[in-house]
């Protein structure tokens, strides 16, 4: 079972297909930190992180976490926790995911650049929410009412093709 992401901008997995959003500079096989592009190649899914206050009950075979206000994830290839969830309210900085906006109510984390984790290849690679299918900034972006649709198709076998 595949999600496969298109460069003209659709995601398809089996009969479902939907509008995304890629990397600002399109998709590149020698993805690097802070170049705005989507990583190539096939990956499995990570968690499901999701914002409580925003929604109510998040069900799939994947494994789901609450995002609290001190989380974030590290995109500092310098640092040990690279590409990791961290804790904000350390000296650490990083992607914060508890947002003001509504991209990261709830996403899915890529297994982009996780085993190993090669320092400056990369970080942060998520499927999340958009709202006008802006370019990200090197992430997948869908409509939530398609993203909770996706929700529904996949398991912890699915992987993503880009």
């Amino acid at each position: 079972m595949l999600i496969q992401i298109k460069k003209n901008g659709t995601l398809k997995f089996n009969k479902f297909s939907c509008r995304c959003s890629v990397g600002k500079n399109g998709l590149k096989s020698q993805k690097k930190e802070g170049d705005y592009a989507t990583p190539k190649g096939v990956f499995s899914l990570g968690k499901i992180y999701f914002r409580k206050d925003r929604l109510k009950k998040i069900e799939s075979s994947l494994k789901i976490k609450r995002i609290k206000k001190n989380m974030g994830w590290c995109n500092n290839p310098k640092d040990a926790f690279y590409n990791k969830e961290i804790n904000l309210n350390s000296k650490k900085k990083g992607e914060k995911l508890f947002r003001k906006d509504h991209k990261y109510d709830v996403f899915i984390t890529i297994e982009y650049n996780s085993n190993p984790i090669v320092p400056g290849k990369g970080s942060a690679i998520f499927l999340h929410l958009t709202k006008n299918y802006a370019p990200t900034m090197g992430c997948i972006a869908i409509k939530k009412y398609d993203f909770f649709k996706l929700l529904n198709l996949i398991n912890s076998k699915t992987k993503i093709k880009i």
